[in-house]
């Protein structure tokens, strides 16, 4: 026997992934949460665990609120069971310092009927130009 997929349930993740990556430009809070389990757990990058809906509106207010004309592209990569997993490359302009910022990263994402459970959230930003912070040339 051979792995079976599922041509449907890759056609809906992967339209999945590209809807959440239309409600980011420009931000639309409400739209983005609304594809959250009101338990949501989220990860993302070195930021302290995020725990349940309200927490999380007040994390993407922050975020929406420094990270000015956000230009993001996501990409899906898998499905598995109820998990999928993209990467995403952004730009915007940081509303603190009015520097030009690049991003990128990779998203595991646990869905529960229809909406992200789980967040896990790789996250690397630099200003546009410049070396990166890793410090490994």
């Amino acid at each position: 026997a051979g792995l079976v997929v599922s041509i449907p349930a890759l056609l809906e993740a992967r339209a999945f992934v590209k809807h959440v990556e239309q409600l980011f430009m420009p931000w639309n809070v409400a739209g983005i949460l609304a594809g959250f389990t009101d338990d949501c757990l989220v990860r993302f990058g070195d930021l302290p665990e995020i725990k349940g809906k309200a927490a999380l509106e007040k994390f993407f207010r922050a975020r929406s609120a420094r990270q000015q004309g956000y230009r993001l592209r996501k990409e899906f990569r898998a499905l598995m069971g109820d998990v999928i997993a993209n990467t995403w490359e952004g730009e915007w302009e940081d509303s603190q310092s009015g520097a030009t910022m690049t991003g990128r990263g990779a998203e595991i994402w646990v869905m529960r009927e229809g909406r992200i459970a789980v967040w896990d959230a790789a996250f690397n930003a630099r200003e546009a130009g410049k070396p990166s912070a890793i410090g490994i040339a």
